[in-house]
């Protein structure tokens, strides 16, 4: 089996990738539009500098060779949504080629990484017989990306997991919006030798659904000696499946020619003075050699949050790496939903001193945790009666109220469950057991 992916997404620029309309949709239907987005004779494109270095950095990312002139093309092919009959797009010149996507441990090539605009959207309403199709232009014209993998994935979950990491280093890399609608991937799959392409699927759900449904129906053509038709199928979300669309065109198909209006660019220069900035697997690696994680604890890290990797980074520095990990991937990860939401410069100082003080010995680690599930859940500490509890204290308590206990831990360890049941009564469930435990048992064996 092999799986090759057309991945386009949507550039987070705040003007479209030919013209100054904006790429919002405040405006409502066929809000956003003017005479370049239509295609209106005479009209005159300009590109996008934004959008063009945002393409760069992400070939650059990706490994690639980047392109040094570049130029863009009109892609010919009718259809409703594309107003100028032809999409701009680059061809015989993409951004950058022959790069390298590491997912899992295993390389996906990437054969190229252009610009292109997107075209506008349908919609159909009204019942099967009598319906309606609607178009709204306002997403024409909107700058893509679109990065085309080899056929080097050997299963949906592997494409799936390609995808997800993929968006999870462009949110970091070039601001990507989260929402699903930003990315639409157009799948190739061969069980055989003849391949399939999937159109348009939102969602890395979906294309991983779409691909096991393809799976499977090849799989059965096969086995009944079926001939595998070279098509583009369309996957309905609904039912799960997907259905034929048209025979599958070849490059040639779409009569390239070069897009007068725009001219060349030289790119070198721009793509020399543009830096990758730190991504989440970047980052991941980074801490694997810096601070002798391993990656996948580096990695759960990251992909918590990259606010709590900076605490990790700042605590490393003044109490080690070791314990800075425990505490972020401990009590602060556990907490961090309730954290995230009330954080700020000064509970992000305030978090650092807790876990500093509680390393140097200032405060228990039981007090700090308590310190930390308070501001979690926007108390005040002061306020909180639960911060000032001695577990070492009231364990030492019992154990001098029931000598009989001390006694019968000499011959039965089990004793402690009795020692453990009454501090987590009184302290009404705060620690953990485990925690409590191991002070119990402490406590106990220096008494014998």
């Amino acid at each position: 089996m092999k799986i090759g992916l057309e991945v386009h997404v949507q550039l987070p620029t705040k003007s479209k990738l030919f013209c100054s309309c904006p790429t919002g949709s405040e405006n409502g239907p066929n809000g956003s539009i003017c005479p370049v987005c239509l295609g209106f004779p005479g009209s005159k494109p300009s590109l996008n500098r934004k959008a063009l270095e945002m393409g760069i950095l992400i070939a650059k990312f990706m490994g690639c060779t980047i392109t040094d002139r570049i130029w863009f093309s009109r892609k010919t092919y009718f259809y409703p949504d594309l107003p100028k009959n032809f999409q701009t797009t680059q061809y015989e010149s993409p951004v950058g080629t022959d790069g390298v996507f590491v997912v899992g441990g295993k390389e996906i090539h990437i054969n190229r990484v252009h610009i292109e605009e997107d075209p506008g959207r349908i919609k159909r309403v009204g019942k099967s017989g009598s319906e309606l199709a609607l178009i709204d232009y306002d997403r024409s014209g909107i700058p893509l990306v679109e990065i085309v993998t080899a056929p080097d994935m050997s299963s949906p979950a592997e494409a799936r997991e390609f995808l997800t990491t993929l968006m999870n280093e462009l949110r970091q890399l070039i601001g990507v919006s989260g929402q699903e609608q930003t990315m639409r991937v157009d799948a190739n799959i061969s069980v055989g030798v003849e391949r399939v392409e999937i159109k348009n699927i939102t969602g890395v759900k979906n294309v991983e659904r779409g691909l096991k449904f393809e799976v499977i129906r090849q799989t059965k053509m096969l086995a009944a000696k079926k001939k595998i038709v070279r098509e583009t199928r369309h996957f309905d979300e609904e039912r799960g499946v997907t259905t034929p669309g048209r025979e599958k065109e070849f490059e040639e198909d779409y009569g390239y020619i070069g897009e007068p209006d725009l001219g060349t660019y030289t790119i070198t220069e721009m793509a020399a003075a543009l830096k990758v900035p730190e991504t989440p697997l970047i980052r991941a690696k980074r801490f694997e050699k810096e601070y002798g994680m391993q990656f996948s604890t580096a990695k759960q890290l990251v992909a918590t949050s990259w606010d709590l990797a900076d605490i990790f980074e700042e605590l490393a520095a003044k109490i080690g790496a070791e314990k800075a990990a425990s505490w972020c991937l401990g009590a602060l990860s556990s907490r961090w939903k309730g954290l995230q939401e009330k954080m700020s410069d000064e509970l992000h100082e305030t978090l650092l001193q807790i876990v500093i003080e509680a390393a140097e010995g200032k405060i228990t680690d039981s007090d700090a945790k308590l310190r930390i599930e308070a501001l979690s859940k926007g108390k005040e500490i002061s306020s909180t009666d639960d911060v000032d509890v001695d577990v070492d204290g009231l364990i030492a308590q019992i154990a001098d109220e029931h000598p009989e206990v001390v006694e019968d831990y000499r011959t039965n360890p089990k004793a402690a469950n009795f020692i453990i049941g009454r501090v987590m009564k009184e302290t009404k469930g705060k620690f953990s057991s485990q925690e409590i435990a191991e002070k119990a048992k402490k406590e106990l064996e220096s008494r014998l």
